[in-house]
């Protein structure tokens, strides 16, 4: 095996971010979200007369979109499915050296009675 000589080494590939980037982040798309239910809501009340069906999708967007906002705000920090090891062992090598001897067969019985009969 290995000796460690130095300090040991993380990796953090597979790290997830740190906390205040992920409520950065949470803020940022319920902003965007909340901005979005904004316009729907503007659109709905102008297109009222002019287009009913477009102001009604709007309108069913600006009520359902805070719902969703807010379910996708505190939908909390992702998992790291699989964070690597912080040791990776060194792959085995098989060792080297001679085979096992296959044991010496002891001959069988000769002559009569060997159990196999000849034609005739």
């Amino acid at each position: 095996m290995r000796k460690q000589s130095g300090p040991e080494v993380f990796r953090i590939t597979g790290a997830r971010q740190g906390h205040a980037d992920d409520v950065r982040g949470r803020q940022r798309r319920y902003i965007i979200s909340m901005s979005v239910r904004t316009v729907s809501v503007v659109l709905a009340a102008t297109l009222w007369n002019v287009e009913r069906h477009v102001a009604v999708v709007a309108l069913a967007l600006g009520v359902l979109l805070p719902y969703v906002a807010v379910v996708i705000a505190n939908a909390g920090r992702e998992n790291a499915p699989s964070l690597p090891s912080t040791f990776v062992p060194a792959p085995m090598r098989p060792a080297l050296g001679t085979a096992p001897a296959e044991p010496a067969t002891e001959p069988g019985p000769t002559g009569r009675g060997t159990g196999t009969r000849q034609a005739d």
